[in-house]
């Protein structure tokens, strides 16, 4: 029997269906779509003078209409629920990753999917949201007031390394650093002595020269050379590995403030960019809108990541709290990086822009972490115990 709730603190199981999506954020789910519309947009101008690219923006507005029916429904589930779940879908997604090394598929040079039956999937995808989802239970059921130490995070670094150790060896490294950087957020989140915060910093500048000497492989290390040189303002070579960085500045400089007009970029419309409609799709939109288009493009993502903090803030429980900011910390790691790449700032890894690029994990990996933010949202009120139960 249903219990009586106050009208401040009413329960998730006590709402109506209607009453249930009328507290959805809709402002934020506005914003979304209108992200995904831009994608496509863009997508369009850069792919309709290529048959074999034209259907891309029809796929793309498809595969969104699916995630966000995805989206509804992880937002309708209890946030209780995916309390629970949060150490089965770690475990079984773990399991998936040694089982993509022992039994994994290849594919572009990498073996990263795991067959099952009669579809490959790739685990790797499912393990950024089960890891900011165990790492919200572990905070949730283990944070104290001496939480500055560092031995309380030891458990919780030990649950990144693993499995980033294991999709770094596929090898996949933008996966493996967006892993490190939700994680890092939510450690950084749950507390650290700033002397910790320091030896660690320390610890990973000394890390650097022998990572690059005996852990990343030839490619990888020839990605940071031309990233290093472009930095340094040595010449590199341009029909090589600079030379989708050298494009990309030519295409934004060319759009300048207002830029060339929707379909007018010269860059996009002669395919000079490679991977323009995925990594490197900011780039269509600088050059066809300007600095002012992709400033305010940033802007829209920037409001979507300050909401999605402001939800995490205001959940009455610790695993609401970390489960929202860590999903806003894997969707921010994206954007972050992947403007960062197109600039030139960091070497080029494959990161797209979610929901502007075009491909289909990052984004149902995207709206996955807004429907748990929006599940966080909808039981905001709820405050749970170590098992997920008021």
């Amino acid at each position: 029997m249903a219990r009586a709730a106050r009208a401040s603190n009413i329960r998730f199981e006590d709402r109506t269906f209607a009453g249930t999506l009328g507290e959805l954020p809709w402002g934020l789910i506005l914003l979304l779509i209108s992200m995904a519309l831009i994608g496509t947009a863009a997508l369009y101008s850069s792919t309709y003078t290529n048959p074999a690219e034209s259907a891309l923006p029809a796929r793309h507005a498809i595969r969104f209409v699916v995630a966000l029916g995805i989206m509804f429904v992880i937002a309708l589930v209890p946030v209780k629920i995916w309390l629970r779940a949060a150490w089965p879908a770690y475990f079984v997604t773990l399991a998936m990753l040694v089982g993509v090394e022992l039994f994994g598929v290849s594919g572009g040079g990498a073996q990263r999917w795991l067959p099952l039956g009669p579809v490959n999937v790739q685990p790797s995808e499912f393990m950024k949201l089960a890891l900011t989802l165990a790492l919200a239970r572990y905070y949730h059921n283990n944070l104290t007031s001496d939480s500055g130490r560092f031995f309380i995070h030891l458990p919780a670094l030990f649950m990144i390394l693993i499995p980033a150790a294991l999709i770094f060896k596929q090898p996949d490294f933008g996966t493996t650093l967006a892993l490190f950087a939700s994680g890092s957020v939510l450690i950084y989140l749950a507390g650290l002595y700033y002397r910790v915060i320091a030896a660690v910093a320390v610890t990973g500048l000394v890390s650097i020269w022998p990572v690059y000497q005996f852990v990343l492989e030839d490619y990888q290390r020839e990605r940071v050379d031309t990233f290093l040189a472009q930095l340094t303002g040595q010449a590199v070579n341009t029909l090589d590995d600079g030379y989708q960085i050298e494009q990309a500045k030519i295409a934004i400089g060319s759009g300048g403030w207002q830029g060339r007009g929707f379909m007018e970029g010269i860059q996009a419309q002669l395919d000079y960019i490679p991977e323009q409609h995925t990594d490197f799709i900011l780039t269509v939109i600088a050059e066809e809108f300007g600095f002012l288009g992709a400033t305010g493009l940033l802007v829209i993502w920037a409001i979507i990541l300050v909401w999605g903090m402001v939800i995490a803030r205001g959940s009455s429980s610790l695993f609401g709290r970390f489960a929202a900011a860590g999903c806003v910390a894997t969707v921010g790691f994206f954007i972050l990086f992947n403007v960062a790449m197109v600039l030139g700032l960091v070497p080029v890894v494959g990161v797209p822009l979610p929901l502007v690029s075009y491909g289909g994990t990052v984004m149902f990996t995207t709206m996955a972490c807004f429907g748990i933010i929006m599940s966080v949202h909808l039981g905001r009120d709820e405050r749970l115990n170590a098992q997920g139960v008021i």
